[in-house]
């Protein structure tokens, strides 16, 4: 998937190991220190000028803060490229600041290719103001590789127009999959082209959706140590029943199989579906990049979520980067990604350029001092219906975050059989495609130790 989050990515494999010494932190820049140039990551593309133009404000700024500090930004969309990923990283070409997905975290930091950045942390002034259980994300061992920057979990995407014209209430989303049933069977009702429920198949995608689905029932992907597949069990069961059961029984989501992230968020966009799980990036992503129309969309709780699969991303550091290349470099994700009112929390700049604002698609902060300042001017410079999002932000701060398992990408491509066998399938046997799934999920986690 293109997002920016970084969900879905390939996972990094063979990458080379990198000498890693963090040493002191380096002296300000200022007051006659050497000058320090950096790289980072994650410019917006020339075919988002005023994005750009901002992005580039915001480097003239903070290189004016910060005397002998040369930034040099790398012209990078989406600011993480499964394809280019990995071979950057073994081949030593990555940036002084670059951002790793949720799912590679642990790929990264093992092969020593982020720096140590424990001796930098103060760089991050509400670096305390992070969630702890966020943080802990990019701790190996005691040390910190990262700074978090995204952080969101999964909910029921809805589409609040389509909701009405089938005789349903909008203000009162499904909180259960029986009533997910019904709500999807009312929309597919409307007529030829109405999905009630859309859903992936393949491109890793099917995986992943499984993975939202089974952590949502109470269920595991991977036994705790992570050598062995758990899927295969009630939960696993009961997402694969309920999938076969909409699509073949109710007939409520159509007969398209979904493969790849584009596919559904087109569908959706196009305003004939009615529901999907994802995050709240979803909406914007529908709306900016597919031409949904802005009020029509709402976001509530993953139904009867006893977890919810968490997302996100982290800035981290090149492990070749002298002590005052890593300052500055940290100084740069300081100013530009943590900080209220500023870089890309500048809801009120984003509001000016068109961008779409009001999504609550990053917790990164909690409830946090900080948290509370974003949310409040977040509010406050709202170009989106922020009401259609409450019934997420309410469930969210009751269901607990659940990291993606290990080897998640060889896990997400194997279950995709499991979920395209249900959906394309009429006589699709369910314990066939989870036992066979596991034994290749254990064959895999055997490979990988």
């Amino acid at each position: 998937m293109q997002r920016s989050t970084g969900l879905l990515v390939v996972t990094v494999l063979g990458l080379s190991a990198t000498a890693c010494g963090s040493g002191e932190p380096a002296k300000s820049t200022a007051g006659g220190a050497a000058p320090v140039s950096i790289t980072v990551a994650c410019q917006p593309a020339k075919s988002a000028p005023k994005e750009r133009q901002a992005w580039d404000d915001d480097v003239a700024t903070f290189m004016k803060a910060h005397p002998g500090v040369t930034v040099k930004s790398t012209d990078q969309q989406p600011c993480y490229d499964p394809k280019t990923f990995g071979p950057k990283l073994a081949g030593g070409q990555m940036e002084t600041v670059f951002v790793v997905p949720v799912t590679n975290y642990n790929d990264v930091i093992g092969q020593g290719q982020a720096l140590d950045i424990t001796p930098y942390t103060s760089e991050i002034k509400n670096w305390n103001d992070l969630r702890p259980d966020v943080r802990q994300l990019v701790t190996k061992d005691g040390k910190v590789y990262g700074v978090p920057n995204v952080h969101y979990g999964v909910g029921l995407v809805y589409n609040r127009a389509l909701f009405t014209k089938a005789g349903l209430d909008p203000n009162t989303p499904p909180k259960t999959w029986a009533e997910v049933r019904e709500a999807a069977k009312k929309i597919a009702g409307l007529g030829a082209g109405y999905v009630g429920y859309g859903e992936y198949s393949g491109g890793n995608t099917g995986g992943w959706h499984f993975t939202q689905a089974i952590y949502g029932r109470g269920g595991s992907m991977v036994t705790d140590d992570g050598k062995k597949a758990a899927f295969n069990s009630p939960e696993g069961k009961a997402v694969l029943q309920n999938l076969h059961d909409m699509r073949w029984v109710d007939n409520s989501m159509g007969n398209k199989l979904l493969v790849g992230w584009e596919s559904l968020m087109m569908a959706m966009g196009s305003g004939k579906v009615g529901m999907m799980l994802g995050a709240p990036d979803v909406v914007t992503d529908v709306v900016n990049k597919f031409k949904g129309s802005v009020a029509d969309y709402g976001i509530t709780g993953l139904p009867e979520a006893k977890a919810s699969l968490s997302g996100g991303e982290a800035y981290m550091i090149n492990p070749k980067a002298t002590p005052a290349e890593a300052k500055a470099g940290l100084e740069w994700v300081d100013f530009r990604f943590n900080t209220a009112g500023k870089g890309r929390f500048d809801f009120a700049r984003g509001k000016t350029l068109g961008n779409p604002v009001g999504v609550p698609d990053n917790d990164v902060y909690g409830d946090s001092a900080t948290g509370k300042a974003i949310k409040q001017d977040r509010t406050a410079n709202a170009t989106l219906p922020v009401a259609n999002y409450q019934p997420y932000v309410d469930a969210a701060a009751t269901i607990p975050p659940k990291a993606e398992p290990v080897h998640a990408q060889e896990l997400y491509a194997i279950l995709d059989v499991a979920m395209s066998g249900v959906l394309s399938r009429q006589d699709a046997n369910i314990d066939s495609l989870l036992s066979d799934a596991e034994t290749k999920a254990n064959s895999m986690l055997a490979t990988k130790g």
